[in-house]
């Protein structure tokens, strides 16, 4: 009741869906992950996310409840990538992490989207440029021939060249955090939230279907 006022007692609930939506950790952990930029090098992972499946529905008591993997997609399309082992990597991930829905148990109670789908290439480059911005600061930083006031307006002429006006506006309204958070932006996670719920809300129907 706290959480849903109109919740009704005797009505109970059902545990329907699961949205899972991990893993920059995992993708870039070389250590765990030592192969990670070559086929099969996140096998690891399919296998613990389908043991994970399997044991969230068994803890819970919820063995019809639809799971939707929300595949990493940040850096958008693999064909963007400008380090070939960095796509390799992503690419494999990617596989890895959309691998359970291939199992025959889980045909039809388990699906992937593919957040890549949705990533602003624009703002991505944006960031980009911004963590040029930043590497340029420390560069200048550790320049202890030049006054603080030299810095600043190397900093300053070095800004002007990298983005127009416009462009610091729309990083300014548009990106609060890093990459690996997909930028911060409601623009990419609005509809990432939104291919979530369309693809539980398939899973459900389609399973209803199935019963009648």
């Amino acid at each position: 009741g706290r959480v849903y006022p109109d919740y009704n007692p005797s009505q109970g609930y059902e545990l329907a869906g699961f949205v899972w939506f991990q893993g920059w950790n995992d993708l870039v952990n070389a250590g765990v992950y030592p192969d990670r930029d070559k086929p099969s090098g996140y096998d690891a992972y399919s296998e613990c996310l389908e043991a994970l499946i399997r044991d969230v529905r068994s803890d819970l008591e919820a063995p019809d409840m639809k799971v939707v993997i929300g595949v990493m997609g940040t850096g958008g399309p693999l064909e963007k990538f400008n380090n070939k082992r960095n796509q390799n990597a992503h690419g494999n991930f990617r596989q890895a992490m959309a691998a359970p829905t291939l199992l025959p148990e889980f045909q039809g109670t388990v699906s992937s989207v593919q957040t890549a789908d949705y990533w602003d290439l624009e703002l991505g480059n944006l960031q980009e440029r911004w963590e040029q911005l930043k590497n340029k600061s420390r560069s200048l930083d550790k320049d202890k021939s030049l006054s603080p006031q030299q810095r600043k307006e190397r900093l300053d002429q070095y800004k002007s060249e990298l983005f127009t006006p416009a462009e610091l506006e729309l990083r300014e309204l548009a990106i609060s955090n890093a990459a690996y958070h997909y930028l911060g932006s409601a623009k990419i996670t609005a509809q990432i939230g939104q291919a979530f719920a369309e693809a539980m809300h398939e899973l459900i129907e389609g399973h209803q279907s199935n019963k009648g």
